[in-house]
């Protein structure tokens, strides 16, 4: 039987994890990549004599990534080295209010019983409960299936599966939900902010996605060398079992062929053939017409379907003190109602923005580097890079707006930072065009928005979708089973088409 030829679009983790197990399985891959290092959006940045993480910072699901690497003929274990988070994260909203959350269930229950109450204790316990319910009822008949409609969904539960349907709370939005757990706003704060992490408001999002919640506590692991590491591991494995990856490559357009699709043209204008195409990217790019009109037509947006979050981040070389900085850090705003007005109402940057950061050079210790340190810090931000680009001063009073609420909660920064990169929706939207600055494709904003989201499949014979803004959605390892789905689709393809 003839090799097939494939050809992947984009080195994201989903185009990554596409390319890995195809070429295991034995196809001729051809990875393309823009850009001159592997990632995406995990990305890496060159911050002085430094590199930081500038993209996703946590990882989780370490069984699905140790699913993929299986399925290459490959131990995750023996290639990427992980070790486990004891405290997920520290979150502050003042100098005197602080709370971490634990790996251990119990721990975070007496932590928040100490900071909130026993009720509110109570409340996290029976939180983490309804969490993991939801998580278990979707795993197979919504996330790990390859397009699902409300009526596959309900199909493939059965009726066993009923009751636990009943209970995802797809019509309550997860800030209402939050509010049967917890009376504390703090703590609907904190556990209303997994929203952001598939770029949403929780005050618009589905209580559903609770779910996030659960899968932090099955663990969160630090990669060591960072985020950027596991791009980079895929990359090199990919390699290893024969893809070619060729880098600083744009790839123009798709060609279309008899119907289907059957090539690439360079932005360079050379033309490679291929039995399939693998799109890592954005569905608003392919939609929109940058990768050729014919291949536009493969696929149909929702109408009015809003753009998730965009992020104003900044990569920085600095000394500090006070705050116990660990690896994850979450500092809250008064008003988080009102963030998320600005972002998605008035498609502005927050007054007072609610500020991650990401001390990259420490774990669960909370003990201070000898000199400047790796710091990943992180405001959102609305997608507006294509329309309404932000303006220097906007930039400069949200920056300045940062600090202050940092500073508020005890942490101060020794001098100028030594070095800094600043990326926000304007750049965004040049690494990933048609998104203006959006970094998780469509918001996850009412009951259908995870239902309109597209499978692996498209219209167009021969072309294949993974990525962050296709089924089932952004975060690394949702975009990491895209790029899986993706590819096991090919190979059932391929596997049926006579020959």
């Amino acid at each position: 039987m003839r090799t097939q030829k494939v050809i992947v679009v984009g080195a994201g983790i989903g185009g990554l994890v596409a390319a890995l197990r195809l070429a295991a399985a034995g196809a001729d891959v051809t990875l393309m990549e823009k850009e001159k290092a592997p990632g995406g959006k995990m990305r890496e940045v060159a911050v002085g004599h430094a590199r930081i993480d500038g993209g996703p910072t946590v990882f989780t699901m370490r069984p699905l990534f140790e699913e993929i690497f299986a399925a290459a003929g490959l131990s995750m274990e023996a290639e990427l080295a992980v070790k486990p988070a004891h405290i997920l994260a520290r979150h502050a909203w003042s100098e005197d209010e602080r709370l971490d959350l634990f790996a251990d269930m119990e721990a975070s229950a007496e932590a928040i019983g100490a900071f909130a109450g026993p009720e509110e204790a109570r409340g996290y316990l029976r939180f983490c409960a309804r969490a993991k319910r939801i998580f278990e009822t979707l795993e197979e008949p919504f996330i790990r299936a390859a397009r699902p409609s409300v009526a596959s969904l309900i199909r493939r539960a059965g009726l066993a599966g009923l009751p636990g349907l009943m209970q995802i709370s797809p019509f309550t939005t997860l800030w209402q939900e939050l509010g049967r757990f917890f009376k504390d706003e703090r703590l609907r704060q904190l556990f209303g902010r997994y929203s952001t992490y598939c770029g949403s408001s929780p005050f618009l999002s589905p209580a559903t996605l609770m779910l996030i919640a659960h899968v932090e506590q099955e663990g969160v692991w630090l990669v060591e060398g960072g985020m950027h590491q596991v791009a980079a591991t895929l990359a090199r494995l990919a390699g290893e079992r024969g893809a070619q990856i060729r880098y600083g490559e744009a790839v123009g357009e798709i060609v279309v062929e008899n119907g289907a699709a059957r090539g690439v043209r360079l932005a360079s204008g050379e033309r490679l053939q291929a039995d399939a195409i693998v799109l890592n990217a954005d569905v608003a790019a392919l939609a929109g017409g940058h990768f050729g009109a014919d291949a536009a037509s493969a696929i149909r947006l929702p109408g009015g379907a809003e753009r998730s979050l965009s992020a104003l981040t900044f990569c920085l070389l600095a000394e500090t003190e006070g705050f116990p900085l660990i690896r994850h850090n979450v500092f809250f705003s008064r008003d988080y109602a009102g963030e998320f007005e600005a972002i998605f109402k008035a498609g502005e940057l927050p007054e007072v923005p609610t500020v991650y950061v990401c001390a990259q050079d420490r774990d669960d210790a909370a003990d201070r580097p000898a000199g400047p340190e790796r710091l990943f810090i992180l405001v959102n931000a609305p997608a507006r890079g294509d329309r309404r680009p932000l303006e220097v001063e906007e930039i400069a009073r949200c920056e300045e707006r940062t600090l202050a609420l940092m500073e508020r909660c005890g942490l101060k920064f020794q001098g100028p930072a030594a070095a800094k990169v600043l990326t926000g929706p304007n750049e965004f939207e040049r690494l990933f065009p048609a998104t203006g600055g959006a970094l998780y494709g469509q918001a996850s904003h009412g009951w259908k928005a995870s239902f309109e989201r597209l499978g692996a499949t498209t219209r167009l014979p021969g072309l294949y979708l993974a990525g962050g803004s296709v089924h089932p959605g952004a975060g690394v390892p949702m975009a990491a089973l895209s790029g899986h789905m993706a590819a096991e689709r090919l190979l059932s393809d391929f596997a049926s088409t006579p020959r």
